[in-house]
């Protein structure tokens, strides 16, 4: 079993999340996912709902990765960057299957 960090950011669909996606792959980063919500909302935002006619708007954005912590730590300071004033969450993991290449 390997050690890991994945984190974990709360966005909105106006943030720059396709950036974020292309900066970690750019980065060598092991593995993203970018997750869109059918609902949900940041800080004290009112909730945001999906309807069948939206083409986009403010619904929430979930990106997570893992690797390992030095490359985490390097590629935060870029991700501070893009997503100021978003939750960002970080927390120790253990690899239970799959390897990173």
């Amino acid at each position: 079993m390997n050690t890991a960090v994945q984190v974990t950011m709360y966005l909105n669909e106006s943030d720059k999340w396709r950036e974020i996606l292309q900066t970690l792959r750019h980065e060598n980063i092991a593995g993203a996912s970018a997750f869109h919500a059918v609902a949900g909302f940041n800080g004290r935002s009112p909730v945001h709902t999906a309807t069948l006619v939206e083409a986009g708007g403010n619904l929430p954005v979930v990106i997570v990765f893992v690797d390992l912590e030095e490359h985490v730590s390097r590629v935060l300071p870029k991700l501070f960057k893009l997503a100021p004033h978003r939750l960002i969450v970080r927390e120790n993991v253990i690899i239970e299957q799959g390897a990173f290449d």
